[in-house]
């Protein structure tokens, strides 16, 4: 059964905790997660591209010249592709490029990304991270006791706190999320988690989910 260590503000060990073999345990191939990580970052493209095409360019509506007797090539439009100033051919159009992945895969995606970061030692877990009101400075000073200082960290919290996240807002490479909200893409981009105990035990309980 996996184990990590709790810590306090000080990085000192307060506990050790045995983790869920079926959340923290689970290997898959990286296929999968490949498959998830390309379908969230599809999801956040807006679509919104768009070139205009010979219909869609000002203009064009009068033949430039007569048909025959002039040598030239036969032209209907000045909006031609062919011409300068003319439309774009098969440019790109707005489109959705969202599409769904089953939830299960995605489940497992995020577990096997997990127990990716506890092999490699990459979670921290922190009894709790709890400020009466926003203070950047003394929440670097708790990420340095942690060694976690100059990292990309992302601080995994069991809900939304105000002074939590306007504390650690401005700290370059930081970023903060609820374990409810977690996903594979954000496990994978950060070198490290940051979590308190009670996002731990909410991120054991994404099976039963």
């Amino acid at each position: 059964m996996p184990e990590i260590e709790i810590k306090d503000r000080d990085n000192k060990i307060i506990e050790k905790m045995n983790l869920r073999e079926d959340v923290f345990g689970v290997r898959v191939k990286r296929g999968i997660l490949h498959q998830v990580v390309v379908n969230f970052l599809a999801n956040q493209r807006q679509g919104t591209h768009s070139t205009k095409t010979k219909g869609l360019v000002r203009g064009g509506g009068r033949k430039p010249f007569k048909q025959k007797g002039t040598g030239r090539a036969r032209a209907g439009s000045t909006r031609s592709p062919l011409w300068r100033g003319g439309g774009t051919v098969f440019g790109p159009q707005p489109r959705d490029y969202s599409y769904k992945v089953p939830k299960k895969v995605k489940r497992r995606a995020l577990m096997a990304a997990l127990h990716e970061k506890l092999s490699s030692n990459a979670i921290v877990v922190i009894d709790s991270i709890l400020m009466e009101k926003p203070r950047t400075k003394e929440m670097l000073s708790i990420l340095k006791n942690l060694g976690l200082d100059k990292k990309s960290v992302l601080i995994v919290l069991p809900e939304h706190n105000a002074s939590v996240a306007l504390s650690a807002r401005n700290i370059p490479g930081v970023s903060i999320t609820r374990a409810t909200d977690l996903n594979t893409y954000d496990v994978i981009a950060s070198n490290m988690l940051l979590m308190t105990r009670e996002a731990l035990t909410r991120l054991e309980k994404i099976k039963e989910s």
